[in-house]
């Protein structure tokens, strides 16, 4: 206070430790907070250019989330494809199977697994999605990637559509569609029998027999060319019966001759497809190994009837599959990028930490140096200014 008078030695001393005290106040502050600059009253530049930075951390940190979700749903994906590449190879080794008999029933049995396998590919691909976005679901389901604040660095994962593989670009498998067969047997009474035996020698057929046959209910009419002579062998009679067509197939299984004939009902009892007879010679009284014999059995089968129906889904298979093996290759691609970045930006959030924290961490270990420092000062100061204080005491004991 200006009507207080303080010697000059009195004086010296107090600014001293008004000065000391305020330097432990500040040293206290950057101990207690681990900062040297807590405002911008501390150091400007430092602070703003500090702020900056942990600004732009702050918002890497926030990408850093949605990059982690990308992640994810491009992973689900990827193990969508992984698992429907398996089940396509499967599909593809039914084919395969389909193809290595003759025998109309188990190639429905085939067909009726590829099928099967069929639906469970578009479901795995109904079932890849990752928190609302799904990859293999097509139209609106691109994932955009940001890898920076403004988004100008960015990776779009684009969908494809394997929901609905009927109609997907590149990965068109059709469904199989079945049909219903009724299957005549003929026993020949012999395993013997090929292809070549000639019919004369199978029990039951005489030459100048005829066969017959009667489409959809109608009447009975001879087959072309069906009518046996000497020379007429089993390959002869099959190729006979197969140039009816409407789907009819036949074939030695075990020594007996199989015909199979389409029919839109698998009712025994049905007239509908292709219903035999065989027409012995009056004068030889053959029996044609009861070819009478119909509709004992039914069977299942559509486009894998024929060897080149099971041949275009071999061809659809091997490119389904090398289509999927592509896109997993781009989705493993996008992956590697994504998680690259992902790393990438880990790095540099704390790259801009750690400069931050330059311009306003404090050295703890030279603060706290400071700070013995200061109370040594400060205690030093203290005695001082009781030894300036002793001169006007000394005048004091002069009046009295």
């Amino acid at each position: 206070m200006a009507d207080i008078t303080l010697t000059a030695a009195v004086r010296s001393n107090l600014s001293t430790l008004q000065s000391t005290a305020s330097l432990i106040g500040n040293t206290q502050e950057r101990l207690a907070t681990g900062m040297k600059v807590n405002s911008a009253l501390d150091n400007p530049n430092s602070f703003f250019t500090a702020s900056s930075l942990n600004a732009r951390a702050s918002d890497l940190s926030n990408l850093q989330d949605d990059i982690g979700q990308s992640v994810s749903t491009i992973s689900a994906a990827d193990k969508g494809l992984t698992t429907i590449s398996k089940l396509l190879d499967d599909a593809k080794a039914k084919a395969n199977q389909a193809a290595q008999t003759d025998d109309l029933k188990e190639r429905a049995t085939y067909e009726k697994q590829f099928n099967e396998l069929r639906t469970q590919i578009q479901d795995i691909a109904k079932d890849s999605g990752y928190k609302g976005k799904n990859l293999l679901a097509g139209e609106g389901n691109d994932v955009d990637v940001k890898f920076n604040e403004d988004g100008s660095s960015n990776l779009t994962v684009e969908a494809v559509d394997y929901t609905d593989i009927g109609s997907a670009e590149g990965l068109s498998l059709a469904a199989l569609a079945e049909g219903s067969y009724n299957i005549t047997t003929v026993d020949l009474k012999s395993d013997k029998i090929t292809g070549s035996t000639k019919l004369v020698d199978v029990d039951g057929f005489k030459v100048g027999d005829k066969v017959q046959a009667a489409i959809n209910g109608g009447a009975a009419a001879d087959i072309s060319g069906a009518v046996i002579a000497a020379d007429t062998t089993v390959d002869d009679l099959i190729s006979d019966i197969e140039a009816l067509g409407t789907g009819t197939k036949a074939s030695i299984e075990d020594g007996k001759l199989k015909i199979y004939t389409a029919t839109s009902d698998t009712d025994a009892a049905t007239t509908d497809g292709i219903q035999f007879s065989y027409v012995p010679d009056a004068t030889d009284g053959g029996t044609g190994g009861n070819l009478a014999t119909a509709f004992v059995a039914s069977s299942d089968i559509g486009a894998w009837e024929t060897t080149e129906g099971i041949d275009k889904s071999l061809e659809e298979l091997t490119a389904a599959i090398s289509t999927v093996r592509a896109q997993a290759s781009t989705f493993g691609t996008n992956l590697s990028v994504v998680e690259n970045r992902q790393d990438f930006t880990s790095q540099m959030i704390n790259t801009l930490q750690v400069g931050a924290g330059k311009l306003t961490l404090a050295d703890t270990n030279l603060e706290g140096a400071n700070l013995a420092a200061l109370n040594t000062q400060n205690q030093i100061a203290t005695s001082t200014l009781g030894l300036a204080t002793q001169a006007n005491a000394s005048v004091l004991q002069l009046i009295r």
